[in-house]
């Protein structure tokens, strides 16, 4: 419990786009938990080595790598990342000109794989970086995770660090080019839904009455662009028609 070790996938800004959990595959394709997870005394060198135990294996540090789906990533030489050495470099095994792994591949956050870093960092440290450390448990391989959140992937939490809830003057300051991106394309559509919600309540009205009426309110402008089109669509295909002649 003391000498816990939380291992995630970081993109350059910081952002963990992937917390590494028990289950979580190595590039050796064996799971964290099969890896040296509990320290007596937490190394004093950097970066803190986290070997396989797997007979045979030649892992000698966890290395977090990514998945398109269920199938690993290809490298640029179109091998899979299974294709290639599960040491450094990670040469490909397949016989091609290969010297080591490096993809193409895209995460979710916008960045490619090989600008990510795989991070192995004690309680300390990963408070240091203003991150999530959870509450202390006896199970020596939950690596980053520290809560259900954790299972999600880095930019679906829109709060980076996670720790605690946010205040109400977080909540509530205006979105600036600071925030999440989802939060400033969409920041212009909740403002005009909060101020259509304001119109349509009147006095005496519940919430659920309010939101009925803002919800019909919605699917009558509907009906009515859905109407207008219809009838733009028919004078267009009438005056396409030729006129008979008499």
């Amino acid at each position: 419990m003391k000498n816990r070790l939380f291992v995630s996938w970081t993109e350059p800004r910081g952002m963990d786009c992937k917390q590494v959990g028990p289950e979580t595959l190595c590039f050796c394709k064996h799971r964290y938990k099969q890896h040296k997870t509990d320290f007596v005394e937490i190394p004093s060198t950097r970066p803190i080595l986290v070997p396989c135990r797997v007979s045979g294996c030649r892992c000698s540090n966890y290395h977090y790598v990514p998945r398109n789906g269920t199938q690993p990533i290809r490298c640029t030489c179109k091998h899979f990342a299974d294709d290639h050495s599960e040491s450094k470099p990670y040469k490909c095994l397949k016989g091609c000109s290969c010297k080591k792994f490096w993809s193409a591949f895209t995460c979710s956050c916008g960045n490619p794989a090989h600008s990510h870093k795989t991070i192995i960092e004690t309680k300390s440290e990963r408070e240091a970086r203003g991150h999530p450390v959870g509450h202390d448990v006896p199970y020596a391989a939950m690596g980053g995770l520290t809560g259900f959140s954790s299972l999600a992937e880095g930019y679906m939490r829109l709060d980076d660090s996670g720790i605690g809830a946010p205040s109400r003057e977080f909540l509530e300051k205006p979105i600036g080019p600071e925030d999440h991106p989802f939060l400033r394309a969409h920041s212009d559509m909740a403002q005009l839904s909060l101020e259509e919600m304001k119109d349509i309540q009147k006095p005496g009205m519940t919430k659920e009455e309010a939101d009925m009426a803002y919800f019909e309110k919605r699917y009558q402008e509907r009906l009515k662009a859905e109407r207008s089109q219809a009838r733009a669509r028919t004078q267009a295909k009438s005056k396409s028609l030729p006129s008979k002649k008499r």
